[in-house]
């Protein structure tokens, strides 16, 4: 029995000197089993296809059961990133779009002025005239009171009783002069009453505020007759406005009374021209003379 037992051991001890020769030399003899395959492809490239494809061809169904986790992260990190990138993009174009609403208020704001400017161009004073251009900053809203704020004042040259024109004519006149802001009361306002003739019978006339939409003539004689469509413009009478400033045409006589409508609606334009007297123009034209014009 011991002999078996001792036979046992040699043949143990054998077999695993083999299994680490074995395990020494692989690497070696894999090495050259690789060249020995890699010069014979060299050589004959056809001759070892068909061991290729049946090896790929039992190799592709394990090859897709392994790649197909790393497919699946693939694709979700790709979806992670492009959904990160269309929200980068949304947001740039969120602020983009904030930005051209902006600019296109501003456009429309500029369009508007630009328009109201233009509008005053219709409306130019005699030559010899001299005028302040200025901005509507408030109405009264009211509808008792008809009056509207303008941004000039005194430190402008504005004084209490200049006539003040809108885009096609005469809308009313300064009643409170402040340094940078003025008051204008507007010609439809029932306190208003202004001097006028009235175009194609040469007849003076004054006109009357009706806190609406419509103006009517006073002091009228009996005898005269206004046809609509005659043009209403200052008469000059007193010395407070220029003559021939543009205010309105009748449009209806009702019952002996001439209504009439104004040229320009104070509440729609942005900008107003306010016309200089007469005599403050004088005065100006002396002062800039003696003073070589520097005022």
């Amino acid at each position: 029995m011991q002999f078996g037992s001792h036979r046992g051991r040699r043949s143990a001890i054998r077999a695993a000197t083999w299994v680490v020769r074995v395990g020494r030399y692989s690497p070696m003899a894999l090495s050259g089993i690789a060249s020995l395959l890699l010069i014979s492809s060299l050589v004959n490239p056809a001759l070892w296809s068909g061991a290729r494809q049946s090896t790929s061809d039992q190799m592709a169904p394990v090859l897709g059961v392994v790649g197909e986790p790393f497919q699946i992260l693939s694709d979700a990190v790709g979806e992670m990133t492009g959904l990160t990138q269309i929200r980068a993009e949304n947001a740039q174009l969120k602020a983009e779009n904030a930005q051209l609403k902006e600019w296109y208020q501003t456009a429309l704001l500029l369009q508007a002025e630009n328009q109201s400017l233009r509008d005053l161009l219709n409306v130019i004073p005699e030559p010899d005239q001299s005028y302040i251009t200025s901005r509507v900053i408030a109405d009264s809203g009211s509808g008792f009171v008809k009056t509207i704020l303008i941004e000039a004042g005194t430190i402008n040259g504005v004084e209490e009783g200049q006539a003040v024109l809108g885009s096609q004519g005469m809308i009313g006149r300064v009643i409170e002069p402040g340094e940078k802001a003025s008051r204008v009361l507007l010609l439809s306002d029932i306190n208003s009453h202004v001097p006028v003739v009235v175009e194609g019978v040469n007849q003076r006339a004054i006109l009357a505020g009706t806190n609406g939409d419509h103006l009517i003539l006073t002091h009228l004689p009996e005898d005269v007759l206004i046809k609509k469509g005659a043009r209403i413009v200052t008469s000059g009478t007193g010395g407070m406005f220029p003559t021939g400033l543009p205010i309105g045409e009748v449009v209806d006589v009702n019952k002996g009374i001439p209504i009439v409508r104004l040229f320009s609606d104070p509440y729609t334009g942005g900008y107003v021209q306010v016309v200089e007297k007469p005599q403050n123009e004088g005065v100006r034209k002396s002062i800039n003379s003696l003073t070589g014009g520097t005022m």
